[in-house]
Parts: C-alpha cells; structure tokens; sequence
C-alpha cells in the first residue's frame, strides 16, 4: 500500500535522486528541460508515493508550458523505483494527480503512445516540442472537453 502525497521542499533531493536512478543524470540535457529551466513545478499537481516505512517509491511532477496561444500542463518526468516497477504505481500517480488539475484544460507530455494512451493520451498534430523530439512522442490529453482542439504551434517556456 503506498500513500500519495503533495511534494514539498524536503523531498525534493529524494525525488531527483529517483529520476536520476531512473533516467540517468543526464535527463536534464534533453530539450523537455529547456521548458522547465527557472520555473517552479505545479506544486498542487506534484506527488511522492511512499511505502509504509516511508520510503520513496514514485514521483510526479508537472510544469506550465505554453503551446501557441493556450496554456497547457507539461506531465514529467515521472519516475517509479525499479522494485516497484509492475505494481501499478505509475498508473496511480497519473490518474490521482490529473482528477486533481482543476483549472488546467490541457496536458502535454513526451512518452509512448501504448502506455500513455490508456490514459486518454493521444498523438498531437501540429504540435512542436523543442528539438530533437520524436513528433510521434508527441502527447496530449484533453481534460475539458475540445481543448486541443485548434491549438497548434510550438511548446513553449511558461511566462505569466
């Protein structure tokens, strides 16, 4: 049984340590990070799983981003310990942390379509995330109701 909880500041550097074991420490030279540079994550929106004794076994977190003229949710990383892998933890944290995106219309992330889709995750067109990105990992997932719909245009860092 795990429970999940909103991030704070002391768990940062135990959640960056997951993402490291899990990406490698060179995650943050991919492009997604040029997106993520100088802006606080969405805190309401970021959770860490924890077993019963406490022990860190899942992360998520989401950025604001623009795309064209919308505001949209960057979903990642996230990250489940690889003795936890298989359990359903990555589904869990997606599915909570999303019934919990009130106010936001739309989610965009990078990942693969067989895993992603089944959380309404589909390939976006016309959509571009800064390169080198495969257009095919590409994903979003509306969650009002027609709210891809029109939007097109590059991903951009968040700026109120």
């Amino acid at each position: 049984m795990y429970s999940l909880k909103r991030e704070t500041d002391e768990d940062w550097w135990e959640v960056e340590a997951l993402y490291d074991l899990c990406f490698a420490p060179g995650r943050t030279a991919l492009s997604s990070y040029r997106l993520r540079d100088g802006i606080d994550p969405v805190g309401a929106l970021s959770r860490v799983a924890r077993d019963e004794g406490g022990v860190l076994a899942g992360a998520i977190r989401y950025w604001p981003v623009h795309v064209g003229d919308a505001q949209a949710l960057l979903l990642g990383p996230i990250a489940v310990h690889p003795t936890r892998q298989g359990e359903g933890l990555g589904a869990l944290l997606i599915e909570e942390s999303l019934a919990a995106a009130e106010g936001w219309d739309r989610v965009i992330l990078v990942g693969d379509a067989p895993y992603y889709g089944r959380f309404g995750f589909a390939k976006l067109e016309d959509v571009l995330m800064p390169p080198p990105t495969n257009p095919d990992r590409v994903l979003g997932r509306a969650l009002v109701p027609g709210a891809w719909d029109g939007v097109t245009g590059q991903v951009r860092q968040w700026s109120p």
